[in-house]
C-alpha cells in the first residue's frame, strides 16, 4: 500500500501497479537486446505507436493490427510487456505470439470477460483481463526444449518447443473463432536474451 501524507494525516491509498522496469522473471545471466520489427496492419487493423486497433466486427478475414519482431533461431529469449485492454466488443482476440516461419506455435488470447487462454488447445492461462486492467506478460523461450509464459511474474504455462526459426509477435489479432472490435494499449517493451 502507497501512503499519502496530507499536512498532518496520512491516508492509505490503494493505487494500481504502475509499469515499471521489471528484472526477468527467471534467473540469468540475461543480456537486454533491441530486435527490429516491422508494423502488420491487416483487414481492420490499425497500429498508432504502441495502441492496436480492430475497427470492425468481421468474423472472418484478417484482421490483425501488430509488431512483427526478427527472427531468432537459437539461445534462450525472453519478452516482456504490459497489456491494457481498452475496449473489447468482440472476443478471441490474441494478444501475444510466440510464431514458428512454419507456422503458429504459442498464441495468447482473450475472451471477452477477462480469460486469458492458449489458442492452441484452449487451455486457460489466467483470468482477469478486463478492460482497464494492465497486465504483465512474460515468455520465455528455450529454442528445442521449452516456452513458458508467466502472467503478473506467476508461471502460468508451459509447452515444448521444438528447433527452427521463430519470432515474437503482439498487439491486437482476429483469431480463427474470434471478432472485433478490440483496442488494446501495449507498454514498457523489453526483450532478454541468454
Amino acid at each position: 500500500m502507497r501512503l499519502l501524507t496530507i499536512g498532518a494525516a496520512t491516508i492509505g491509498l490503494l493505487l494500481p501497479a504502475l509499469p515499471a522496469s521489471a528484472d526477468p522473471v527467471e534467473s540469468g545471466p540475461w543480456t537486454s537486446y533491441s530486435p527490429t520489427f516491422t508494423v502488420q496492419e491487416r483487414g481492420c487493423g490499425d497500429v498508432s505507436d504502441l495502441t492496436f486497433t480492430l475497427s470492425c466486427s468481421d468474423d472472418s478475414g484478417d484482421q490483425r493490427a501488430e509488431r512483427r519482431y526478427a527472427t531468432y533461431s537459437s539461445g534462450t529469449r525472453q519478452f516482456e510487456g504490459y497489456f491494457k485492454i481498452t475496449s473489447l466488443e468482440g472476443s478471441r482476440i490474441s494478444l501475444k505470439q510466440t510464431f514458428k516461419t512454419t507456422g503458429a506455435y504459442f498464441m495468447l488470447a482473450v475472451e471477452r470477460g477477462g480469460r486469458l487462454y492458449a489458442v492452441n488447445g484452449g487451455s486457460t492461462i489466467a483470468t482477469g483481463a478486463t478492460v482497464g486492467t494492465t497486465v504483465r506478460v512474460n515468455t520465455v523461450h528455450v529454442v528445442g526444449s521449452t516456452h513458458r509464459t508467466y502472467i503478473n511474474g506467476s508461471l502460468k504455462h508451459t509447452t515444448s518447443s521444438q528447433s527452427g526459426d521463430f519470432y515474437d509477435k503482439f498487439g491486437a489479432y482476429r483469431t480463427g473463432s474470434g471478432e472485433g472490435p478490440a483496442t488494446v494499449q501495449w507498454s514498457d517493451i523489453r526483450f532478454w536474451r541468454k
